[in-house]
Order: C-alpha cells, then structure tokens, then sequence
C-alpha cells in the first residue's frame, strides 16, 4: 500500500505554517521584553551618569588638564636637541696659498639648555596649569551634580504621573459602579434619568483627564529615556512604588562645597598668577647651554718642501670635536611702557573676577536659602495634603454609605467623589516634589554626590 504522498506535504506545510504565525506572534512581545527595563531611582542615577555626553566632555577636559600640567612641568628640565648637517661646496678655499676642501663635510652635535632664572614666568605657569585642573575637576563636579539633579526630576515626574493614572483608574472604576447602580434605579424607578446623565457626564470628564494623563506619562517616559540614554521605545516600569518622606533634618546652607564657588575663587587665583606672568616679560632671564660637536672631512691641501728643499705636495684632514658651555642672560631694556600697560590691564582683570566672586557668592547664598525654604514648606505640603486626604477618604466613605441609604443626594455624592481625586492628586504632587526639592537643595549646598 502506498502512503499518502499530497497529505503528507499538506501536513508538513501546515506545520511550518504555524511555525511561522507563532513566531510572527511571539517577534513584538520578544522585542518588548528586550526593550522593558525596571528603575530605581539609584539605578536611574548611574545610567545618566553613565550615558550624558556633558559629563563625558568634563571628564576630557579634567584629563587635557592634567596633560597640560604635566607639560607645564617640562619647563623646570633641561632640552637636549641634536642636529647634523652635511655640505658640499664645488669650490675649493682658497687659504693663503692652501686650498680648503669641503667636498662632503659634515657635523653632529647635541645641546643641553637648562633655564636658570625666567622671571618667575616658569613658577607662574606651572600654578596656573595646576589651577586648570582644580577647575576642570570642579567643573566635572557641577556637571556630575546637574546629571544627578535632571535624573532626579525626570524620575520623580515620571512617578507622579504614573501614580494619577492609577488613581484616575481607581476613579473611573468608581464611576462605573455608580453607573450600574444608577442604571438598575432607573430601571426600578429609584433614580431618575437626569441622574444617570450627570453620571455619564462625569465619567466623560474622567476618562477624559485619564487619557491626558496617559499622554502625560508618555512624554515623561520619552524625557526619563533621554536623561538615561536608554531607546525611546524602552518601556519603563519604576521599582519605586512607595514614596519615602523624612523629614528635613540638616538645613545647613553653607555653600562652600559649591562647585560654582570653587570655580570663581580659582578665576581669582588664576588672575593673580597671569599678572606674575605680565611682570615676567619685565625681568631678566638666564639660561645654562652645554654642547658638543664633532665635526669631519675638511681637508687642507698644499705644498711644502722636503729636506732637499724640494716642494712637494701634502693633504691634512681635519676630524674631531669641541664641547662648548655658555651661560646667557637676557635683559629688557625700552618696550615704551607696554608691559607696565599689560600689568595694568591684568589688574583690572582680577578686580573684575573679585567683583564677579562677591556678586555670586550672593546669589548663590539666596538660592541655598531658597533650596531650604522649598524643602522645608515642602514638607508641610505633604503634611498638610496628607491631612486632607485622610479626611477626604473619609468623607467619600461616609458619603457613599449615605447615599446608599438614601440620606444624601447624587450631588453630594460627586462632590465627595471630586474631592477625593483632587486631594488624592494634591499629596502625589506634594510627595513628589518634596524628593525633587531634597535633590535641588543638596545640590545648591554641593552635596549632591
């Protein structure tokens, strides 16, 4: 008996058929599981560190620093060159009845110069180098803090709306149930059809804010993949569902860790040492030179006379060396007042970064202050909204058993219902903003690590 041939294709067909639709099923939730990631806010943290591109230019900058200082340094050793050189001259030299050939003559030296005095311009250049690393890393600093602080505010704004979605949603739900209600009085007389309109009507405004929240979330979720450099396709799940409030307890708004300070105070230095720098150009400078040099194929051609007094020809060929040491000193003399100007303009340099020191240090003394009372009516924000929500969850309870017995209106009802949502909404946004506050505030006071 011969086997069914046509069905067994039919049938192999139809496997890899299913196959197929299988994985072209599975390919969207493969690639979402791929893109999905849970966030803690320390998490969030070190992923913006980790991807900002400003802060991978600080860190360029801190190690160009370091390069410079350590090329600063080169100034205080000693240079040491070397240098050949080859000629040939067609013509021979004619050298009081002798002729010099330099027909391939060559030299090779090596020289050692050693600075000895530069008007302190070496010293001035070398702090002014160090001073540049200081600054790149306190610029590092304020970029590392900025990082932490845009992380900060994008994670928690994130959360805020994630958290009103699902108390709209637990709103909504509300509603519905009022509705069912509604619509079963209405069918057994106990409600009136204009009740179950003003129903209708509220759970078209709720899912209408829902969907704006939703919308919200999004953008949220698209600005929290940016600060973490993450796909903006990366779903976001945040691992914190629970927001953790103490209250304030070290309000010290001293900003000398400030590393917007640092850097002005380090502008004043720097300016002190560029006037150094001008008055160098003033002073004498000195420096040690040591060579040597050996020297190679000239030769001296001419005639002399043997002891019979017969002339004769004779060729001499110089090779050997010399070492050489000199010392140098170089003094300005007349360059019709223009240093004396530069000093000047130096002064007026550093007075101008001392000015730019007293302003900000003012204006950074406020916004710390400023961080402070935002912290601290912060948390009498959510003290306060706390309150309200406890007293609203309790107000919709009693209202709702009320209205169940018929001893309030619909009216009442909604109302409790509204104020519910907004008391709700009150303490996400207080809770919320306070972690923000807490970051800024650590951050105007250069603690923020």
């Amino acid at each position: 008996m011969k086997p069914n041939t046509s069905k067994s294709i039919h049938r192999g067909s139809l496997a890899k058929a299913t196959l197929f639709t299988a994985v072209t099923l599975l390919l969207p939730q493969m690639t979402t599981a791929q893109t999905a990631l849970v966030l803690s806010q320390s998490q969030c943290r070190e992923m913006a560190l980790a991807h900002n591109e400003a802060l991978q230019k600080a860190d360029n900058d801190l190690r160009k620093a370091e390069l410079d200082k350590a090329i600063a340094f080169t100034s205080y050793l000693p240079a040491i060159e070397s240098s050949a050189t080859g000629a040939y001259v067609v013509e021979d030299i004619d050298m009081m009845g002798m002729q010099m050939q330099m027909k391939g003559t060559y030299m090779a030296g090596i020289t050692l110069t050693q600075p000895l005095y530069a008007g302190g311009k070496i010293i001035a250049g070398n702090k002014l180098a160090r001073i540049g690393v200081e600054c790149a890393a306190e610029n590092q600093r304020k970029t590392r803090m900025q990082v932490i602080a845009d992380a900060d505010n994008a994670y928690w704004t994130y959360l805020a709306t994630y958290r009103k979605i699902a108390m709209l949603e637990s709103y909504v739900q509300q509603i519905d149930t009022l509705y069912r209600q509604t619509r079963v009085g209405v069918s057994a007389q106990m409600a009136t059809t204009n009740d179950l309109l003003r129903i209708e009507a509220k759970r078209s405004e709720i899912n209408y804010q829902l969907q704006k929240a939703r919308n919200g979330v999004n953008l949220c979720r698209l600005a929290l993949c940016n600060v973490i450099g993450a796909g903006l396709d990366t779903e976001i799940t945040l691992s914190d569902t629970v927001i953790a409030v103490t209250p304030p307890l070290d309000l010290d708004t001293d900003i000398s860790q400030r590393p917007e300070l640092k850097l002005l105070q380090k502008q004043v230095e720097a300016q002190q040492q560029q006037i150094k720098l001008t008055r160098a150009e003033m002073l004498p400078t000195a420096g040690l030179s040591l060579g040597y040099t050996y020297y190679g194929n000239i030769k001296l051609k001419g005639m002399t006379a043997d002891p019979a007094g017969n002339p004769i020809p004779y060729t001499q060929k110089f090779e050997d060396g010399f070492t050489v040491g000199m010392v140098s000193v170089s003094i300005p003399i007349l360059h019709w007042g223009a240093n004396f100007k530069k000093i000047k303009q130096s002064k007026y340099q550093l007075r101008n970064a001392e000015l730019d020191l007293s302003q900000n240090r003012r204006l950074l003394t406020i916004e710390a202050q400023q961080a402070r009372q935002n912290l601290t009516e912060g948390f009498a924000m959510i003290e306060t909204a706390r309150l309200g929500c406890q007293q609203a969850r309790e107000n919709l309870r009693v209202m709702q058993n009320c209205y169940h017995n018929q001893m309030a209106t619909l009216t009442d009802l909604l109302d409790a219902q509204s104020q519910w949502q907004q008391a709700e909404s009150n303490l996400i946004e207080a809770q919320t903003q306070y972690k923000i506050y807490e970051t800024e505030f650590r951050r105007t006071t250069g603690r923020l690590e």
